[in-house]
């Protein structure tokens, strides 16, 4: 497969963090901050990590129907206070718990992100395909100027990636059918969950969204369309 695989794409959906976005640096220099302004001496490395370690398990409750549905910004918040007891912080007040927590509407983008967007932007729909909710996907954006045509993705679909809803759902709302659209991630098996509902697909490396001793999604495995080095080399591969 190749550049040939994407003819007919009208829309480029994207996977959010780690792909737009650097999640552990940014969560990291947010931890620090929250940590100097109420005296708390912690790893925010280590701590950015074990949060982010939470994500998938507090959504596999939601999908698996042991809960109902509840927004990213409810499971992180319950993340965080589990994550903060566990390290012996209590008695915060709301506020501050509410500041931290919204760490995750603040991400910083990866250099070229915005650069590339905006190119791609000129001849591309583009869209978020994130679990994000739809006020940390607006917030984020107009932080970091995320140009971003529609905000697709979890709570729109009111189902969690990979769930195969929440791809379907986003070509549903944008009038295309699945393969006019294309997943761009950094993560194979986001990847193969949108090739099997008919998106085309697009690996970005993102080699240090983990940090440096990453060891997964290094490459594109069999079966995606195009791999690219990052949103610039994309815009270059589409002609933007």
């Amino acid at each position: 497969m190749g550049i040939e695989a994407l003819a007919g794409v009208k829309a480029l959906t994207y996977d959010v963090f780690g792909t737009v976005v650097d999640w552990r640096s940014s969560v990291t220099r947010e931890g620090g901050e929250f940590g100097r302004a109420h005296g708390i001496d912690l790893d925010w490395q280590a701590f950015a990590d074990e949060w982010r370690g939470l994500y998938q398990p507090s959504m596999e409750k939601v999908r698996s129907g042991q809960r109902p549905w509840a927004r990213l910004d409810d499971l992180h918040r319950e993340s965080l206070v589990a994550l903060l007891e566990k390290k012996g912080v209590t008695g915060l007040p709301d506020d501050a718990i509410d500041h931290f927590n919204k760490a995750w509407h603040r991400l910083d983008p990866w250099p070229e992100a915005v650069a590339g967007l905006t190119r791609l932007k000129k001849r591309y729909i583009l869209a978020t395909m994130s679990n994000g909710n739809i006020a940390l996907m607006v917030n984020m954006a107009k932080r970091a100027g995320l140009p971003w045509d529609v905000i697709l993705g979890a709570e729109v679909a009111r189902a969690y990636k990979p769930q195969p809803e929440t791809y379907l759902r986003g070509a549903e709302a944008l009038g295309l059918k699945p393969e006019e659209c294309a997943l761009v991630a950094a993560h194979n098996n986001d990847l193969h969950a949108a090739a099997k509902v008919g998106f085309k697909t697009v690996f970005v490396l993102r080699p240090t969204e983990h940090g440096p001793g990453q060891t997964k999604d290094l490459a594109a495995e069999p079966g995606i369309d195009l791999a690219v080095a990052d949103f610039q080399d994309l815009a270059d591969r589409l002609g933007c």
